[in-house]
């Protein structure tokens, strides 16, 4: 060994594995005191780690999903013998046992805010707040800061912006309580180790992509580091029940940045949604174990912060044209509350080989669909036809109940026939072309009556239990698209 230039190494086995993969040309030797890799890749959905890069995660199936990232070089700490593992059975509690405040809850001082929350900020749970930037994350957490100092003291940690930018935001938006306490810090332990030692009644994290832990050699926003300042914050609000609020970032996809099990992890994940050159933002629950996530609250961005919307279905229907074409009423439910949203639909002909198809709002496939039955059913060829489908106001339909006023706005722009300013129509719309009955529909009616609508289009099956007589609203019942249609003059 020594003659061929090899030192003497008799303990030492040497040992190289190639990855022939296109993307990853690398020799990792193993064996004697040889360094292992010290990259790992991890998916950024479900947080599957592998040793190497692969196109599609073999955990969850997504594709293109590997980020790399630095391998933790700090050994877990492991129990030699079942002798040394913790005895929780001190910590066994019967649930009749287990004490249930009446003030479970805080008051943020926002009514829709309360409202996707289920209520207002449940003590001891973690909220993850998302959305683009500039759309309102760190502005309605502070706003409600305001309201929460009154009688609560809130720690506000930010490792975005410095002790000064956050003053000058808050002389901005009025915020002056004197129960704010505000740390600059991007240290995840001893952030955790601040909010347990002064135990402030609710806690603000601004982000936690800026937050990181020492003893993890990954850089701060990674998906190892999310993922354990997740679950190090987690800890935190479970064990000293306080309320911890925390800022995600989104990809570039809209959805929030960092693996997808810390969503797993918080309690309560909120989206904030709305156009960049729009005033009106949505607040929407994906995730809420203390309350519905079928609830959005609607705000309107102003000089001095974000204002309530107490009636967005006033909001989306101003400015309605007259005496045009090719648009509708529909009425949706978000949660427990109908909403009211205008449907503008455009034809016009074409001037490629392929029609064009352009949808704001709602959902392609959908509009596909609809499209599909107005050709079969009732012969509206649309082959060579533009069509240019909006929801006004950056409201997005996502309910089957918004399929009838999409098919009659488009009705409605291909035959250039006017609808009625004061009618109003929901259901769902079958391939047979039948329209189908929608939940809630007494109380989608009471909400066009309450808005003057004086003609409300409704399938014919959701009537059972509904007195017409009832409602100053001429009830309509229709059981096909063509009886539909009949009402456009």
């Amino acid at each position: 060994m020594a003659g061929d230039g090899i030192p003497d190494a008799p303990f030492c086995e040497i040992r190289a594995v190639v990855d022939v993969s296109p993307y990853n040309f690398t020799t990792i030797y193993r064996g004697g005191n040889m360094a292992k890799s010290k990259f790992i890749y991890t998916c950024n959905q479900c947080g599957f780690e592998s040793t190497k890069w692969n196109g599609k995660c073999p955990s969850c199936g997504a594709w293109n999903s590997f980020e790399e990232d630095v391998a933790d070089s700090t050994p877990a700490g492991r129990y030699t013998s079942a002798q040394s593992l913790p005895d929780l059975s001190e910590k066994i509690l019967e649930l009749e046992a287990i004490g249930v405040d009446d003030d479970v809850r805080y008051d943020t001082g926002i009514g829709e805010l309360n409202r996707v929350l289920g209520g207002g900020l449940v003590k001891g749970s973690l909220v993850l707040l998302g959305g683009e930037p500039g759309i309102g994350k760190s502005t309605i957490l502070l706003q409600i800061c305001q309201f929460l100092g009154e009688e609560h003291s809130v720690l506000y940690v930010s490792g975005e912006e410095s002790a000064r930018q956050i003053k000058l935001r808050a002389q901005r938006l009025g915020v002056d309580t004197e129960n704010l306490y505000i740390l600059t810090a991007t240290d995840a332990e001893a952030v955790a180790e601040t909010i347990a030692s002064c135990n402030p009644d609710i806690a603000i994290i601004d982000s936690i992509q800026t937050m990181s832990i020492s003893r993890i050699t990954s850089s701060p926003g990674s998906l190892t580091q999310v993922r354990e300042c997740t679950n190090l914050f987690m800890y935190t609000a479970k064990n000293q029940e306080i309320p911890l609020i925390i800022v995600g970032h989104v990809n570039k996809d809209g959805a929030i940045a960092g693996p997808k099990v810390m969503e797993h992890i918080v309690d309560t994940v909120l989206y904030f949604e709305g156009e960049r050159h729009q005033s009106y933002r949505l607040l929407r629950a994906v995730k809420n174990r203390f309350g519905s996530t079928n609830e959005i609250g609607v705000f309107e961005m102003a000089d001095r912060g974000l204002r309530e919307v107490e009636n967005p279905s006033q909001m989306l229907l101003s400015g309605r044209p007259h005496n045009v074409s090719g648009t509708c009423v529909a009425c949706v439910m978000e949660g427990t509350r109908p909403v009211l949203a205008e449907v503008q639909a455009l034809a016009a002909k074409t001037s490629y080989s392929a029609p064009r198809r352009m949808v704001t709002g709602f959902d392609f496939n959908r509009l596909n669909i609809i499209i599909a039955v107005l050709e079969k059913r009732l012969g509206i060829f649309m082959g060579s036809l533009d069509v240019y489908l909006n929801i006004v106001g950056g409201f997005r339909l996502d309910e089957p109940a918004a399929d009838l006023p999409v098919a009659m706005a488009l009705y409605s722009g291909i035959m250039d026939k006017q609808i009625d300013e004061e009618l109003i129509a929901f259901g769902e719309i079958g391939l047979g072309g039948e329209i189908r009955s929608v939940s809630h529909a007494s109380q989608r009616i009471r909400e066009a009556e309450r808005m003057g609508f004086r003609k409300c289009i409704v399938p014919k099956q959701s009537m059972k239990g509904i007195n017409a007589e009832d409602y100053d609203i001429e009830i309509i019942p229709v059981s096909t698209l063509k009886q539909a249609f009949g009402n456009v003059k």
